[in-house]
């Protein structure tokens, strides 16, 4: 799990803008850690986690396209049914809100098909710790009831 900076974009819903700003973020070799793309009407909603936080942001400030920026929080799913719907249960029990969330690409050096969750959350510090937490704790619960190896 670690936190990461996600910039938000805001563009006229027209054929080629996405494209046209994808291809500026190329042409400075930015890449994607996560992406997501949302309809909203005459507008889109872009939100991304680049690879390299400072170019993406000199990119779209060449380009005159504004932009927020965010702190979003990433937690490695388990490649298991049921594991983006575990995290949403456990911060809801801990009456943290999810205000949006996303899956991210497969991430390099990570184990064949390993995903990361992008969560924006009511509060950071308190989710980080609840899955922290929850995280240590269902692990020690695997442990329980293995039978114990011996050295012959």
């Amino acid at each position: 799990m670690e936190t990461a900076k996600q910039v938000s974009v805001s563009l006229v819903n027209k054929p080629g803008r996405l494209a046209a700003m994808l291809e500026a973020l190329h042409k400075q070799k930015v890449g994607f850690r996560a992406l997501v793309v949302m309809d909203s009407g005459d507008r889109g909603t872009i939100r991304f986690i680049p690879d390299n936080y400072e170019a993406a942001v000199q990119v779209l400030k060449q380009n005159n396209i504004s932009y927020e920026t965010t702190t979003v929080l990433l937690v490695e799913l388990p490649a298991q049914q049921g594991a983006f719907r575990n995290i949403c249960q456990r911060l809801a029990d801990n009456h943290l809100n999810i205000d949006y969330a996303y899956c991210s690409f497969a991430q390099p050096g990570k184990a064949k098909g390993a995903v990361m969750a992008v969560f924006k959350v009511n509060n950071l510090a308190k989710a980080q710790r609840v899955l922290q937490e929850n995280g240590a704790q269902a692990h020690r619960e695997k442990l329980v009831g293995r039978r114990p190896i011996h050295a012959r």
